[in-house]
C-alpha cells in the first residue's frame, strides 16, 4: 500500500479522530496526545467516531503521505476505544491494518503457528 510501506512502525490512534483534520492537524495530534515524532515514528492510523472512514498519515523523507478510505457499508473492526479512556497509540502490524482495511475483526483471528529460521550468532 503506498505510503505505509515506507513505515517502520504502525500506531492506531485510539480515540475518534474529526475527519476535517488534514495534514497539519493530525501531526499535531501524534505530537502533543501521543508525544511521538510523526516524522520519524511511522504511520499514524486515525479513525472517526462511526468508525467509516479512515486516515492514514506517514511521513516519507520528502514529506507527508495522508491515506483516506471512506467505507461506503460497513465499519472498521478496530479495538475497542473505552469512553474517557487517554489518548494512546495501540502498536499494529502491517498484516493486521490490512486485516482491519479488509473488515476482518482482529479479536476473532488465531494466528497458526508457522516455522520460523532461528537466528544464528
Amino acid at each position: 500500500m503506498f505510503g505505509v510501506t515506507f513505515a517502520r512502525s504502525i500506531y492506531l490512534y485510539s480515540l475518534p479522530t474529526d475527519m476535517r483534520k488534514s495534514f497539519d492537524g493530525l501531526a499535531g495530534l501524534v505530537a502533543n496526545h501521543l508525544r511521538r515524532d510523526p516524522l520519524n515514528d511511522g504511520a499514524f492510523v486515525f479513525v472517526n467516531k462511526r468508525r467509516n472512514r479512515m486516515k492514514i498519515l506517514v511521513w516519507d523523507r520528502h514529506g507527508f503521505w495522508l491515506l483516506y478510505k471512506r467505507l461506503e457499508a460497513g465499519r472498521f473492526q478496530v479495538p475497542p476505544i473505552e469512553a474517557g479512556a487517554a489518548p494512546e497509540a495501540l502498536s499494529v502490524s502491517y498484516e493486521q491494518l490490512i486485516m482491519i482495511l479488509e473488515g476482518i475483526d482482529l479479536r476473532t483471528v488465531r494466528r497458526k503457528k508457522r516455522y520460523t529460521k532461528p537466528c544464528g550468532g
